[in-house]
Formats: structure tokens, C-alpha cells, sequence
């Protein structure tokens, strides 16, 4: 089966990576509970961990080096750390979609758990294990406190994305991209200014960018040519690739994902605001990155396409 890789150069309106550029946009580390009461050595619970950073398991006693085992460790990660009731496990790179590492945790009470080492989670809302505080008992006032931190960090989040929503809902151009990716470019501003079209073998992929009144925008329509399904992660604009400072837009998609030969569109809505520095207008770059975190397409919003 063939999997997907980004879509070679393309001149003018979009720039492709190449495979080795593994991004992770929007990755976000996590600490979160492990409350193992019941037969713990009998489940391997999931710990979700990035190349080159640290992961750490703290448990409630003092691991037993001698019986705590990450099997298949060398050329993979370094020596883990074990002692002060933690473990310590760091990558020494990415880990492959399909690859896991077991590791198992014996305590000195001879309490043993099982792990499951992978990488981070490929769902939007995935995240990499910063710390895992793993609890045999649940009715513990230490699990019971951490149950409670890891409660009230959820409904933050929560709060947040709702804040989030509701300026969506009143923001100009969240509506102006809503219309785009509707094919409703007449009850907007915009006006198409320029097309390229790819095909690379895997997608086929097609840019409009239009200029608008103090706002420029961007339609990708992508055309899905794997044998597999495609799926969203991630979009950023930026004026610098090279230390990259994410600038505010509008995004609507019409479709996260894309079986074998479905098509989707991409709306992005840009105001003149996120082109402004103290040097003046400048051109911004939009990276769209798919489910392992690659880029998929690199479209270059020019500032001329601001108008007065």
C-alpha cells in the first residue's frame, strides 16, 4: 500500500517539505494520573513519548532497578532512569506509527505494572507524556489529589475552547471562510487573483488565492490519490519558517478527512493585521500539515494581495 509523502516544489504559489521535515504543530506535553488499583500487572496502559524529551513515571513507592525493564531499549532510547519513585525514558528520536516498546515497573513492595511505550497520539487531540502519576490505589489521598489537578485542568481547557467558539462565531472572517470553503465566493469581498494546480502521484492539489479589502485568503482543494486515508492535523501562518511566530487567521475545512478519491477544500481568511511588522507588510507562509505530522502544502499569501 502506498503511503502518503508530500508533493514535490511547485514555482510561485507553493512550496512542498520534504519527508525528513517531521513537524509537530500544535504538539503539547501532558501530566496526567494512572489509577491502577485492580490487578495492575494484568492491563499495559499506553505512555506516549517524543524523541529527545523526557518522560517521567512517578509512582507512589520506589521502583526496583533491578526488576523495571524497557525492553528493547538500545539504539532506541537512552539508559533509563530509575530511583526517587520515578522512571525517567527518553527517545532518542521519533518512534515509527507502528512501533512500541514494552516496559515494565516492579516496585519494591513487588507490585508490578506494564506499559506500553509509543508515540504521541495521532489524533487532534493527542499529546506527549510529560509526567504519568501512576496510583495501585485509587482511594489514596495522593491519587484522589491528582484525580482532582487532572479534573480541573480539563475543564480549563474546556472554558478555554469554549471562549475560543464563541469569538469564532462573532468574528468577520470566520464567516468569510465558512463562505469560501461553501463555494459562495460572490457574497464575499474576495476576488480571485491567481490558480496553480499539482499533481504529485498521491494528491492532487489546487490553490486559489484571492485579494480582498484589508484581508487576503487562500482555497486549497485537495483531491485524495493514496490508497490510504488522508487526514488533517494541523495548519500555521508564519513570516519566518526558520523561528516561526504563528499569525492569527480564519480557518474552515469542509472535510477533516479524505478516503481514497474524496475531494475537500481548505478555507483561509488572513486580515492585514497578520502581515504587519514594524518593518511594514511582509509575505506570510501557510503550512497545512497531515496526520504524522509532515507538511503537506507550503502557499505563499503575498502582502500585495491586500488591497486598500
Amino acid at each position: 500500500m502506498r503511503t502518503p509523502s508530500p508533493i514535490r516544489c511547485m514555482p510561485l504559489l507553493v512550496l512542498l517539505a520534504s519527508v525528513a521535515q517531521a513537524l509537530e504543530p500544535g504538539a503539547r506535553t501532558e501530566i496526567r494520573t494512572l489509577l491502577l488499583s485492580e490487578h495492575p500487572a494484568r492491563t499495559a496502559n499506553n505512555v506516549y513519548v517524543s524523541g529527545q524529551v523526557s518522560t517521567t513515571l512517578r509512582f507512589e513507592q520506589e521502583p526496583d532497578p533491578a526488576r523495571t525493564r524497557l525492553l528493547g531499549w538500545e539504539g532506541r532510547f537512552e539508559r533509563p532512569l530509575v530511583g526517587s519513585k520515578k522512571v525517567v525514558l527518553e527517545p532518542l528520536r521519533d518512534l515509527g506509527e507502528d512501533e512500541w516498546v514494552p516496559l515494565l515497573v516492579t516496585l519494591e513492595d513487588g507490585t508490578e505494572f506494564s506499559f506500553l511505550v509509543r508515540p504521541p497520539r495521532r489524533e487532534k487531540w493527542g499529546w506527549t507524556d510529560h509526567q504519568v502519576n501512576v496510583f495501585k490505589d485509587r482511594e489514596s489521598y495522593n491519587a484522589v489529589l491528582s484525580s482532582l489537578n487532572d479534573s480541573r485542568k480539563r475543564e480549563f481547557k474546556l472554558s478555554e475552547e469554549n471562549e475560543r467558539l464563541k469569538k469564532e462565531e462573532n468574528s468577520v472572517d470566520h464567516a468569510f471562510a465558512t463562505l469560501l470553503v461553501n463555494g459562495q465566493v460572490e457574497k464575499t469581498p474576495f476576488r480571485r487573483e491567481r490558480v496553480a494546480v499539482l499533481k504529485d502521484g498521491g494528491m492532487d492539489v489546487t490553490i486559489e488565492l484571492f485579494s480582498g479589502p484589508g484581508k487576503a485568503a487562500a482555497m486549497i482543494h485537495l483531491t485524495n490519490m493514496y490508497d490510504a486515508p488522508w487526514r488533517f492535523r494541523d495548519a500555521r501562518l508564519t513570516a519566518d519558517l526558520t523561528s516561526p511566530t504563528a499569525r492569527p487567521f480564519a480557518l474552515r475545512m469542509e472535510r477533516p478527512e479524505l478516503v481514497p478519491g474524496q475531494s475537500g477544500r481548505i478555507a483561509v481568511v488572513a486580515d492585514e493585521s497578520a502581515f504587519t511588522t514594524k518593518e511594514g507588510l511582509v509575505n506570510l507562509a501557510l503550512e497545512i500539515f497531515r496526520e504524522d505530522g509532515l507538511m503537506e502544502v507550503l502557499v505563499n499569501l503575498d502582502h500585495t494581495l491586500i488591497r486598500k
